[in-house]
Parts: C-alpha cells; structure tokens; sequence
C-alpha cells in the first residue's frame, strides 16, 4: 500500500505527486480518464498528424512559477517554445496592438502611451521572480522580496479600477492592458483582474508567454516520468467516488489504509468523495463557493495562416479579441450578470506560429475559446469564427473542420470546470485568498490526512503547479513530520 493517493492527475495532481515521491514516499495516482493530464491533454481531433491541445494551450507561468523552476522543465527534454509577440490585441480599421517580449519594442509601437506603459511594466520586469512568488503562492507567509507586494498594490488599486484607463491617451494600451486582465474571466474592471493583469502583462515582456513544443501533454509526460522513477504508480480509468473507493474505510484516519490522500478536484468533488464524512459547518462552507463565468472552446483545423486584417498579428503566439477597453469591460460585465454576448471576449492560440512542426501540408490547428455565461450550452463554433472573421476576413474560408465545446460540455469532459468555469472558482479577490473557505492552511481539510490540492485553492487557476506542489508541503509537515521540501531537480 502507497503512503498516499492523488485523486486526479492534472497538473497540480501531477505536482503533489512529484513532491511526495521525490520525499520518499510511495504515491498512487488515481485518474478517472483512460489517460493522464487534465488540462494538459494533447491529441489529434481531425487529422492523425496534426495534434490539438484539449484544454490548456500557452503557459506564461511554466517558466516562472516556484514549482517549475525547480523541476526544470528544459533538463527534461521539454522545449518552452517562445515567440517574438506574447500576445496582440486588433482593433478596428485593421489595426492591432502588439506586447513584444521586448519591452521598447512595445513601447515604441504605443507611442504616447509607450512612456506610461514602461512605468507600468518595468519595475514588474525588474522584480519579476519576487512578484510571481508573491502572488503564486498561499499568501500566508513574509514575501521573499518585500518591494513585489508594494508594487503590485500600486498598480491592481489602479488598474483593478476605473481609474487604469485614463492613465492612457490611445486606444492600443488599454485595449492591450484590458485584453490580459479579462484572463480573470469576471466582471472588469476588478480588483482580480488588476492582479492578472499585472502578472500576466509582466512576463509577456520577461520570460513570454511560451508553449511546449509538440503540445501541453509533453509537461505532463515530464511529471509522469519523474513520479514513476520515484516509485509512483498511477491507475487511470479509476472514479473515485466516495472515500471507500480508496479501501476500507473503518479507520477514517487512515482513509482507506493511506496515510494522506490529496485530491486534485474541485469543490463539488470534493463534497462528493468525502462529503459524508466532512464537518456540517466546513461542508455548507464549501456550498457557498461561487463559480464564474464559462470557456466556450472551438477547435478548428484550418488550410492557412488566419489571414488577420494587419500582418503583425500573425506573429503573436496569443490574440485576444475583445475590441476597445470599453467594449471588453461591456461585454464581460454582461456575460458576467448570466447575458449571453453576441460579441464575447475570445483569446485565440495559432500554435503553428510558435512551432511550426503542428503545421503538416499547410494544415494547422487553431485553439479559441470564448467568454459565455456559467452553464450556457450553446455551440460556440459559429460565434466564435464570425469573431475571428471580424479582424481576419476569409478565415471562414480556410476552416476544413471544427468541434466545439460548450461550458456545459467542458463541465461534462472534466468535472472540475463547474459549468465550464475553468478557474475551479470566481476569481474574486475574496475567492482568491479565501479559497475554497477562508482557514490558515487552505490545503488542509477537517478531516485528518485529507487534503485539497486542486486550483479550488490559492492562487488559483493556471499550469504553475503551485496549488499541488503547497498542498503536498502541508501534508508532508502535519502527516509525516517532514518539514523540508524535497529537492525537485533532475537526477542522473
């Protein structure tokens, strides 16, 4: 018998493992699919040789988060992949605003607003690994670097309220600015989003916004590598249902015979596997979490480059389609209230512009998905390719076949997404330091030995691996006496 049980094999899953097993213990991992991952699921959809990632498809926080850094992903043969242009933002008259890696690029390509965009970002830059531990952590401990939490609050009481765009005088900047915030996928502006913003905007002009080559599967199959030359072993195509599952439940403290079992779910999962056996108070607790809006996808398999109205949008490894700052804050506010948008937000991936290998005879993949309210199912497909169709005229024309996911089907492929919701949970600030209920050790359930290691808990939402890799720390001091964290880096 393992020491402990992961229930749920997506990338915070992956993490706790990975930091169990690299502190000597035996771990079992137990995934409900036929295969591993979670959001980082990568496969073909309408052409054997041309792969589309599922769900998660540009990961700007593989590179920079704690967990990562320590895993070192590039020592393991997984290439981060990362283009010229972060992300672009097109507006109308067939112009666009483009976040270079470089910063004076940027800079230069927003003109009046190039000076106030450098104040924004370049103390961000500056600090950068200080920030990104500040914010992709528990929150509950002194910051490594005391000067990150004073400059985001500076810039989130700004733009996390009406007053971020007035500090502009074009329409590029907060068109840009908006664009990165909406990743919050909440009502705008917000405090929340202020922070994503900040977060997200930084390193598009540090590390970028990079993608695996070959797809978002080759980080999982990394983590999978590492947890089976520790010992780990993982059993896919098991439910988990109820704690019983796990084994004889006569000694709850010993949860079916293992010491620790973290569940990588969220909050209705875990009412259901350990509901009957929570505290009533934590349980109606756990009732009261709030969900956001849905992620509506569109897969499309297409027969050229999207034709965008200005070239340069060609090289962005991300776009955003949202329009103007008011518009955006417009529409997701109403798609936030529960009302349908005919005009969404949509972020868009070309994977073929970063790598080039997911293109085969001038076929290539493109991975969209737009803002709908929670629990909507209508089809996306039509929505989102008059969308494109707006700043691309003839991508319509390019399409030779497409899928789309409705929030209500995402919440059908992973349970996790409560009506399509992919952050696990509104991303609020309230939700996001209080997540899933507010407790010291958020990781931590009543219940001995049982543990929350999904983005249902701070900081939420993203493949940083930091909800896994802080929950598997908890359950390692308060279950085994191991107060060190394990070394992460490969071995020979």
């Amino acid at each position: 018998m393992a020491d402990a049980a992961i229930v749920g094999s997506g990338p915070n899953g992956l993490a706790a493992a990975v930091t169990l097993a690299r502190a000597g213990l035996r771990v079992a991992v137990y995934e409900a699919a036929d295969d591993i991952g979670g959001g980082l699921r990568t496969q073909p959809l309408f052409d054997p040789e041309i792969p589309h990632d599922i769900c998660s498809a540009v990961h700007p926080m593989a590179p920079a988060s704690r967990f990562f850094r320590a895993f070192g992903l590039a020592a393991r043969g997984v290439e981060l992949l990362t283009p010229e242009v972060s992300y672009a933002h097109p507006l109308d008259g067939g112009r666009a605003a483009l976040a270079h890696r470089d910063l004076e690029t940027t800079c230069a390509g927003l003109g009046p607003d190039g000076e106030r965009w450098r104040r924004l970002m370049a103390p961000l830059v500056r600090h950068s690994e200080g920030v990104v531990d500040f914010i992709l952590s528990g929150q509950r401990a002194l910051p490594r670097d005391p000067v990150a939490p004073l400059l985001l609050a500076t810039r989130i009481l700004v733009h996390g309220t009406g007053l971020g765009a007035a500090r502009f005088t074009g329409a590029a900047a907060p068109a840009l600015l908006t664009g990165v915030a909406a990743h919050a996928v909440g009502e705008l502006p917000s405090l929340a989003g202020g922070a994503v913003a900040a977060l997200l905007g930084h390193l598009a002009h540090g590390p970028g916004w990079p993608l695996p080559r070959g797809g978002s599967a080759r980080i999982a199959e990394a983590m999978v590598d590492d947890i089976t030359a520790h010992g780990g072993t993982f059993h896919t195509g098991c439910a988990i249902g109820d704690l019983g599952d796990l084994g004889d439940l006569s000694d709850l403290g010993e949860l079916g015979g293992y010491r620790a079992v973290l569940l990588d779910t969220g909050v209705p999962g875990l009412l259901d596997i350990a509901g009957r056996a929570l505290p009533d108070r934590y349980a109606r607790a756990l009732r009261r979490f709030r969900y956001g809006p849905a992620a509506a996808k569109a897969d499309f398999l297409v027969s050229e480059p999207i034709p965008w109205a200005d070239p340069a949008v060609g090289r962005a490894g991300t776009v955003h389609l949202g329009g103007t700052h008011a518009e955006l804050v417009r529409e997701e506010n109403r798609t936030a209230r529960g009302v349908r948008s005919r005009a969404p937000f949509v972020l868009l991936v070309d994977p073929a512009v970063t790598d080039p290998e997911r293109a085969r005879g001038g076929r290539r993949p493109v991975w969209a998905y737009a803002h709908m309210p929670n629990g909507d199912d209508t089809d996306p497909v039509e929505l989102i390719r008059a969308r494109i169709e707006t700043y691309a005229p003839g991508f319509g024309d390019t399409v030779l076949a497409a899928r789309g996911m409705s929030g209500r089907d995402l919440e059908r492929y992973d349970p996790n997404d409560v009506g399509g919701d992919i952050g696990s949970g509104a991303m609020t600030i309230r939700q996001s330091l209080a997540r899933p209920v507010p407790r010291l050790d958020p990781y931590r359930t009543p219940l001995p030995g049982l543990f929350l290691c999904s983005s249902a808990t701070p900081p939420g939402p993203g493949v940083h691996g930091m909800c896994g890799y802080l929950a598997a720390l908890s359950a390692l001091r308060h279950v085994f006496g191991i107060r060190k964290a394990p070394p992460l880096a490969p071995v020979a």
